[in-house]
C-alpha cells in the first residue's frame, strides 16, 4: 500500500482570501514524480501565471532533484504547466486580468490513479488587520480548547 502524499502551502490561506478552489493535472517528467512520491517537494513559495497563449503554469514550485536519477534529471525550480478545461482557464484569466485576483497553489498531493494534483485557489490578498484578526481568533480558539480540555477531566 502507497502511503499518502500532502504536500500543503500553509502560509497561503494566511496570506490570501480564498474566493474558488480548484483541483489541476501538472505536467511532469519521471523524475519528478519520483521525487513527489517521496515528499521532496514544497509549494510553499510558489504561485500560478498565466503565459502569452493562455496556458496555466505553477513557478516556483520546488522539486527536489531525484537522487537516483542520471544526467536527464529535472531542474528543482522549473515552471509546470497546469491541467484544466477551457472554459475554467477562460474563467481563471478573466478574474485574474479583470478583478486583479491572484492564483495560489494549496496543496500538491497523488490521487488514487496515480496522478500528481494541484489544488488551486482564486486569491485575493489580505491586509494586515485582516491578518491580526486570524491571530487573534486563531489564540482565542487554542485558548477555548485549553479550558474545555481542563473542564472535562
Amino acid at each position: 500500500m502507497q502511503k499518502k502524499i500532502n504536500i500543503l502551502n500553509k502560509r497561503a490561506r494566511f496570506e490570501y482570501e480564498l474566493i474558488d478552489q480548484y483541483t489541476a493535472g501538472i505536467v511532469l517528467t519521471g523524475t519528478e514524480i519520483k521525487s513527489i512520491r517521496s515528499s521532496k517537494a514544497s509549494i510553499a513559495e510558489s504561485f500560478c501565471e498565466f503565459n502569452e497563449r493562455g496556458e496555466l503554469f505553477a513557478v516556483n514550485m520546488y522539486i527536489e532533484e531525484y537522487a537516483f536519477g542520471t544526467r536527464y534529471n529535472h531542474k528543482p525550480r522549473n515552471s509546470r504547466k497546469l491541467l484544466l478545461n477551457k472554459r475554467e482557464l477562460r474563467k481563471l484569466l478573466r478574474e485574474v486580468k479583470n478583478v486583479g485576483l491572484t492564483i495560489v497553489p494549496l496543496k500538491l498531493f497523488i490521487n488514487d490513479q496515480g496522478y500528481a494534483k494541484l489544488n488551486i485557489a482564486l486569491a485575493r490578498g489580505k491586509k494586515l488587520y485582516d491578518k491580526r484578526e486570524t491571530i487573534k481568533d486563531r489564540d482565542n480558539q487554542r485558548n477555548l480548547d485549553r479550558i474545555k480540555k481542563k473542564f472535562n477531566r
